[in-house]
């Protein structure tokens, strides 16, 4: 071990599970092993020069022996949302080497078991996949399967293509390419960590989704995906993109080789800011772009997912109030919401109109698309909330409960004031339906209700 990561031993020996090493047939893996399961932490799955495409790499025990207790992220900006989800990203260490995955795991299987993947969300600009807010432990412990975190790029460095057509072009879409290769990498080498790389399960969320609905559409995809969870996928926002991501490639302009990381953040934000202006979409103004490798056009899109879509299981959801997540920030709307009898009608209208527009009327499009080209589809509306919870049903409330480490959601106002004291008996219901889902590729469509402390749940139906 080194000294670095020593050190963090030392700094947190009252909460940190015991060393281990885990059997492969790449050899050991050092992980850490607490009550029943094993994390394999950062992994690489890939290597790639800062604007180069991913190269993908056998598992290397190397690669990760030294980085169990450390979080590792691609560089970004402070998020706006730090403060609803609890400063998610304290203590994390910043590196453009982030082309990684997490493996946890049961410590005693009885053989090959089934696969979740995890794709975090965050406006493909903030977070990481091996966050301790994204935990899998509970859901590994209760129901036997095995969890895939991936980290990828983001923002400038994953999703800003320069379209220069010259030896210093930025390719578009990298990070769009490195969550392919983490994808690929678990179907090459899931089963050497006790995975059944015929039983994979995609979920992502947000961002996350928005990506995985992408590489649906990707070339080099097929049979990539069989099976995905697509929670709070912004498919409002998704076209009519070029304007506001051509004044986004002007404000960044030519990126000098030697820009430091900190340069690459202040052209983000520049970036950002010439991207605002364009309405909802402004606030995801960095993703995947439509007509550059490996994406078809935009209008080819559609299509694509139909011709993919027979033999799929597939699941959409979202929550009842998407968008308070991010209206309740808003401090003059923070102050109108507050208002008796006029702030709780303002917001019903204000957050059930924006929340069909971005997340529910696009979503089930979507979702009837696949289901009548051959895909097995259901959709599922989550109204769960912490009682007294300043935010409802908002965007990302599935997460805590689905990872609930209690710890690291107990800042976030997201389910203040009670709801992190109660995550891991809340959440029980929606981790059994998410296994249950990776085991048969559907829901029994009936409400899994959220638990004591909490209110509502997941509804879940049929696409016919």
């Amino acid at each position: 071990m080194t000294d670095l990561s020593a050190q963090r031993r030392d700094d947190a020996a009252d909460r940190l599970p015991d060393l281990t090493a885990v059997e492969t047939p790449w050899g050991a893996f050092v992980g850490v092993e607490d009550d029943g399961v094993q994390r394999i932490r950062n992994i690489r799955y890939a290597t790639a020069d800062r604007f180069g495409v991913p190269h993908p790499v056998e598992p290397d025990p190397a690669s990760s022996d030294d980085l169990q207790f450390t979080t590792i992220a691609c560089p970004q900006p402070p998020s706006p949302s730090a403060a609803v989800l609890g400063d998610p990203l304290e203590g994390a260490v910043f590196d453009e080497d982030c082309l990684r995955v997490t493996v946890t795991r049961p410590v005693d299987a009885p053989g090959p078991v089934p696969v979740l993947v995890w794709i975090h969300g965050g406006a493909h600009v903030s977070n990481a996949g091996d966050l301790p807010g994204f935990d899998a432990s509970a859901l590994v412990r209760e129901h036997g399967v095995l969890v895939v975190a991936a980290t990828f790029r983001l923002g400038l460095l994953g999703f800003a293509g320069d379209r220069l057509g010259d030896d210093s072009a930025r390719p578009a879409n990298l990070g769009l390419l490195d969550v392919m290769t983490a994808l690929r990498w678990v179907r090459e080498h899931v089963a050497g960590f006790g995975g059944d790389p015929e039983q994979v399960t995609v979920f992502g969320q947000s961002s996350g989704a928005d990506a995985l609905a992408h590489v649906l559409a990707a070339d080099g995809a097929d049979g990539l995906m069989t099976r995905v969870v697509l929670q709070s996928a912004p498919f409002g926002i998704r076209t009519d993109r070029d304007e506001m991501q051509a004044k986004m490639r002007e404000a960044i302009g030519v990126i000098p080789a030697e820009a430091t990381t900190d340069e690459i953040g202040d052209l983000q934000l520049a970036a950002k800011q010439a991207g605002s202006g364009y309405g909802l979409r402004s606030g995801m103004s960095f993703g995947p772009e439509a007509g550059e490798a490996p994406l078809p056009a935009e209008a080819e899109i559609p299509e694509v997912w139909r011709r993919r879509a027979p033999g799929m299981d597939v699941l959409v959801t979202w929550t009842t109030e998407e968008t308070m997540f991010f209206l309740g920030t808003v401090p003059k709307l923070e102050r109108l919401f507050r208002v008796p009898l006029v702030g709780g009608l303002a917001r019903r209208a204000l957050v059930g109109a924006t929340t069909r527009r971005v997340y529910a009327t696009e979503g089930r499009r979507f979702a009837e698309l696949l289901a009548s080209s051959g895909a097995s589809v259901q959709v599922g509306v989550f109204d769960a909330r912490p009682e007294g919870g300043p935010f409802g049903a908002a965007h990302a409330i599935e997460l805590p409960l689905l990872f609930p480490n209690e710890r690291a959601w107990s800042r976030a106002a997201l389910v203040a004031p009670d709801g992190a004291a109660s995550l891991t008996s809340a959440g029980a219901p929606l981790r059994a339906a998410w296994a249950e889902f990776a085991r048969t590729g559907r829901i029994a469509a009936d409400h899994v209700p959220a638990g004591t402390g909490w209110r509502g749940g997941l509804r879940v139906r049929d696409v016919r």
